[in-house]
């Protein structure tokens, strides 16, 4: 699993690679958890960056063969709660993250890459949340409270509703990231230079700011009922069978 997920500390600036080019660095679990280990405690750096290895993707969404053991809503709601637990721990992280997006930041990659405290892109990055084209599955009300404190909850709605995914361009326009770079070298450039800025200013002016932004998020209703809803249903079933022998979903509303 190690290689999966790699940790390079340089300079003060600590990079995180996803590092499954090859299943456009889909997300397992120990990837997840991995993560959350980094973010908790990242060690003797000022700043850390996220960003995927190869050309293809930041993160394309959790890899679906982990919900092949799924067999109740209890673990829809297990794994609701640890992508829950790795966000909120990416976002506690008591130093800024940039998340480096080039190529697909889809599903869960895009939950951690809102879950950063900015966001810079390629020109060929395409970020959303394609679910109910794809799974059928639904995200946890931290996520769409995350989403909509990004962009807005017309947006949110729009581009769930829709299956969407954002160019470069139109998430700049939408405020879900910052900046967009030519290339992806341009990217890793850029990534760079921003590390090296934010590191050399107060780090406890940037460490109050993120968490006191966390904190406005924090007072969320119970959702329990609703993933329930989601996991649970034969269109879950469908849309995951559907997604691994490569063939269109039929939803059945149930």
């Amino acid at each position: 699993m190690t290689d999966e997920l790699l940790y390079e500390v340089s300079d003060g600036i600590g990079r995180v690679t996803f590092n499954r080019p090859k299943a456009r660095n889909a997300l397992t679990f120990p990837m997840y958890e991995r993560l959350a280990e980094i973010a908790a405690d990242p060690g003797e750096v000022r700043v850390l960056v996220l960003t995927g290895a190869g050309d293809k993707a930041f993160a394309a969404g959790t890899d679906i063969n982990q919900f092949r053991s799924f067999s109740s809503g209890q673990d829809a709601l297990d794994y609701e709660a640890r992508i829950e637990r790795v966000i909120s721990t990416l976002e506690k992280c008591p130093v800024p993250t940039i998340a480096a997006i080039a190529g697909a930041c889809t599903g869960g990659g895009a939950g951690i890459a809102a879950g950063c405290d900015l966001r810079i892109a390629s020109a060929d990055a395409r970020f959303g949340f394609p679910i109910a084209r794809t799974l059928g599955n639904c995200l946890a009300m931290a996520n769409i409270a995350r989403l909509a404190a990004l962009i807005g909850p017309a947006r949110v709605t729009e581009m769930i509703f829709t299956a969407k995914l954002y160019s470069a361009a139109e998430a700049h326009s939408a405020g879900l990231v910052s900046e967009v770079l030519p290339d992806q070298d341009a990217l890793a450039a850029r990534a760079t230079e921003l590390a090296t800025l934010l590191k050399g200013h107060a780090p406890l002016t940037m460490r109050v700011t993120k968490e006191a932004l966390r904190r406005l998020r924090e007072n969320l209703p119970p959702d329990e009922d609703l993933i329930r809803l989601a996991y649970e249903s034969q269109d879950f079933r469908e849309g995951m069978d559907a997604f691994l022998t490569k063939r269109a979903p039929v939803w059945g509303g149930r």
